[in-house]
């Protein structure tokens, strides 16, 4: 009896849906997302007003395109940089999975870093020097021979240098020079950064704790390898709620430019969400440490949401 010879399959070709859906994760949404927050927040502090929101619409849509390119550059080399070790740690990445060659990935970041310093390079001075900066540890950070992220005090400097002090302090100066022609940092401005300086610390070190056992397997040394899961998500955990007692202090305090009911309810409110989501988080789990992981990233987006508003009210 003859055997009908062997036909290759033909995997049906990606469409553009697919490949958008791919460009989206390659871009880290939950870094997209705090991006574009922070980017806004800042804009609506320096307005002032919020019925003036599309005064100056040219100078926030031109700020948030160069900061985006320039968070998909920094988060995209470091997955260039990481394909083997994504294959373990976040095998549904785009080329971990295969979905983008290495090549398309290059392009992608190449495309994204030159964009961002042409568009900031238009917008103003410290819009040039944000964007440059974070660039430039951003490429610290991941690519060799410095390759920051291999030490775990580097790697949380550049996290929270980037996200506390450099994008709140340059993109707020950027605004308040091109829209008010003012260089001056409110005080509300300065009480944002210790809080995020603060809060990315948290996000700096439990990061890795989804990521233990690649990190391992490659000796990436991360805090969570040096201390363990249970002494990170401690750690985590007070660092998180001393962000939040000092805002309420701030609102005791009455802080110029904070609303103080807003600032002590709304916080005291997100300490206790922050304690009763914590329990029984399963450590063995990396599922759930990975959905802990982006909760505590959903309440670094919501106070980028709740403090413009305690500063507009």
């Amino acid at each position: 009896m003859n055997q009908a010879p062997f036909l290759p399959v033909n995997h049906p070709r990606p469409n553009f849906l697919d490949r958008l859906g791919s460009l989206w994760k390659f871009s880290r949404p939950h870094t997209i997302i705090g991006t574009s927050l922070s980017v806004l927040s800042l804009y609506l502090i320096a307005l002032g007003d919020i019925s003036d929101f599309f005064s100056h619409w040219s100078v926030l849509l031109l700020t948030w395109v160069a900061c985006l390119a320039g968070n998909v550059y920094i988060v995209g080399l470091n997955q260039l940089e990481d394909i083997d070790i994504d294959k373990i740690n976040k095998p549904h990445l785009p080329l971990a999975k295969g979905e983008f060659s290495r090549l398309t990935g290059g392009l992608i970041v190449g495309f994204s870093g030159i964009l961002a310093i042409i568009l900031a390079f238009i917008g103003g001075f410290w819009l040039l020097v944000t964007v440059g900066i974070s660039l430039l540890i951003g490429t610290a950070y991941s690519l060799p021979p410095v390759r920051l992220k291999r030490f775990p005090l580097w790697a949380a400097f550049c996290i929270f240098t980037v996200r506390g002090v450099i994008v709140n302090l340059g993109l707020f100066l950027h605004y308040n020079t091109v829209i008010n022609q003012n260089q001056s940092i409110y005080p509300s401005i300065w009480v944002l950064t210790a809080f995020v300086l603060v809060f990315t610390v948290a996000i700096a070190i439990f990061k890795d704790v989804p990521d233990l056992e690649g990190d391992r397997i490659y000796q990436i040394t991360t805090f969570t390898l040096l201390l363990g899961p249970e002494k990170i998500l401690t750690i985590s955990l007070l660092t998180i709620s001393l962000c939040y007692a000092g805002m309420i202090v701030v609102g005791l305090l009455g802080i110029t430019g904070i609303n103080s009911p807003l600032a002590i309810v709304a916080h005291l409110l997100l300490l206790v969400l922050l304690w009763w989501r914590s329990r029984g988080v399963n450590l063995e789990d990396k599922s759930e440490i990975s959905r802990f992981y982006q909760f505590i990233w959903k309440l670094f987006f919501l106070e980028y949401l709740i403090f413009p508003l305690a500063c507009l009210i």
